[in-house]
């Protein structure tokens, strides 16, 4: 039988820590496109150019994608500035946050952390749900949406730098905000 939708387990996936507002593993917000290939060149063969995103009409902002689809990223842009990592929950690097595993993990359990973690951060405003009731950490930079593995779904973070938090859902292409498999 073939499994349509293979999970690569956490020994096999790179192990990445993220650096809220700074960066994760080699990429750092604020980085060019260049700068991104050079930094994933000691990672992965698995390199494309970015390619532009075209805003709809309505939108103030508009941003600029490379994908790294064997190695499980999606990388965004706003002015030529790295702004946002997507990690693909099948098959993406595992990244830690205050120690916890936020890539693979059934939804429930992160939404949980982030709110026992919540106290001994800010008071008001720390987890905050967004559109699609996707559950975000603001002193982390992580909205935590899901992606299908088979008939289960699991955590695909999307790790954001303080312009794109800020900016939120105006910031990145619709299609990053829907459940991928």
């Amino acid at each position: 039988m073939i499994e349509l939708w293979p999970v690569v387990p956490d020994g096999e996936r790179w192990q990445w820590t993220l650096e809220p507002f700074v960066g994760v593993g080699p990429l750092r917000f604020g980085m060019s496109p260049g700068e991104t290939v050079e930094a994933m060149e000691n990672v992965t063969a698995d390199v494309q150019p970015h390619s532009h995103y075209h805003p709809a009409p309505c939108s103030v902002r508009g941003s600029e994608d490379g994908r790294y689809l064997d190695f499980g990223l999606r990388l965004y842009y706003w002015q030529e500035q790295l702004a946002a990592v997507i990690v693909d929950a099948l098959c993406g690097p595992q990244v830690h946050a205050d120690g916890a595993a936020l890539v693979a993990r059934v939804p429930s359990a992160v939404e949980r952390w982030m709110l026992d973690r919540a106290p001994a951060h800010e008071p008001d405003g720390e987890v905050i749900y967004m559109g699609g009731g996707l559950v975000c950490s603001e002193s982390l930079g992580v909205v935590i949406n899901v992606q299908r593995a088979g008939d289960r779904l699991l955590t695909r973070p999307m790790l954001l730098s303080a312009e794109a938090l800020d900016g939120g859902s105006y910031f990145l292409p619709e299609d990053t905000w829907e459940i991928h498999r």
